[in-house]
């Protein structure tokens, strides 16, 4: 026997290898998280270069807000990684399970993969700003009032719990693979960093007719009126082009970033909480059960038209 064998051994007596067989799946430590984990020294890498050349201009960069902007990514994907398996897998397997069809990797399909994803990711995020309860965890992202690339990071832990993996779903249905879905989900949003940043013009006509760019991605973290609602395009643009979501920045003048009620408190739990503690709020006071739950799915700034209604909560801002 040689050294590894004894070592095998060893663990396999232990009972941690099947623990680790057990509990692995249900940590999520998949192709998606991988990838997280590999570009996460990146971002702070390119976050740093940032920061030294805007580090003298406070309306573009706070040293308290980008490392509490970490943090918070830092939260998100905790959650992601412990509750992943537990919440959202089971479901992507039992659709994928039932898939309509068997589709084999090729370029093709993986080309096809990408631009499914991207779809859905463009009605995930049009949700994210148009249901309340989706907005409830994205506000988050759009509570900074600067624009840089610890922006990007600013993510809610409760994004597991709130179902907007859901949105997903459908590809897995018609036979993607759940775990190509969750790489192009992955490297969707390693690229959608790099579009948070002052430090980049305009590109080439080409890529900003293609693809969303810095330029489309600052009017949509605006809270001016006119970016509201706009360039919700993760990789692509053109699903804002064809659904009528298209605004150009130029067409803007100066672009105030945040939201129209700024959060109470920097602390964490407030900034991942305090919209579900508005919307829950506006629940709970009187009316009939279905006027209540409408403040669940209808749009940020809904009010019910009952006088006893207190409806507190900000207007959402593009991501």
């Amino acid at each position: 026997m040689n050294l590894i064998e004894m070592m095998t051994e060893m663990l396999t007596q232990s009972g941690l290898l099947e623990l680790w067989n057990r509990v692995a799946p249900w940590l999520a430590l998949d192709l998606r998280q991988l990838i997280f984990v590999i570009a996460t020294p990146f971002f702070v890498g390119v976050a740093v270069w940032e920061y030294r050349r805007i580090r003298h201009d406070p309306s573009r960069m706070n040293v308290a807000e980008a490392i509490r902007n970490f943090m918070l990514g830092a939260g998100y994907q905790v959650t992601e990684l412990l509750f992943a398996g537990i919440i959202a897998f089971p479901v992507f397997a039992f659709a994928f399970h039932h898939r309509l069809f068997d589709i084999e990797l090729t370029w093709l399909t993986a080309l096809a993969t990408f631009i499914g994803v991207e779809f859905c990711f463009y009605w995930m995020h049009r949700a994210g700003h148009r249901v309340r309860w989706f907005w409830a965890g994205h506000v988050v992202h759009h509570s900074s009032e600067r624009m840089n690339f610890s922006t990007a990071m600013r993510q809610n832990a409760t994004n597991i719990f709130n179902g907007n993996w859901l949105f997903y779903v459908p590809l897995a249905l018609i036979g993607l693979n759940p775990v190509w879905i969750g790489v192009a989900y992955a490297l969707s949003l390693v690229y959608q960093f790099f579009v948070h940043t002052t430090l980049v013009d305009k590109l080439h006509p080409a890529v900003e007719f293609v693809f969303n760019t810095p330029s489309h991605h600052r009017v949509h973290h605006g809270k001016n009126p006119d970016c509201i609602d706009t360039n919700y395009g993760g990789v692509l643009i053109i699903w804002d082009r064809m659904f009528g979501t298209f605004v150009r920045e130029e067409d803007k003048g100066k672009i105030e970033y945040g939201i129209t009620r700024p959060p109470r408190s920097n602390n964490l739990i407030h900034l991942w909480t305090h919209e579900y503690q508005d919307m829950f709020r506006d629940m709970a006071q009187s009316g009939p059960l279905l006027s209540r739950l409408k403040h669940l799915w209808m749009p940020p700034e809904w009010q019910r038209s009952e006088p006893a209604t207190v409806t507190s909560r900000d207007a959402p801002s593009p991501q």
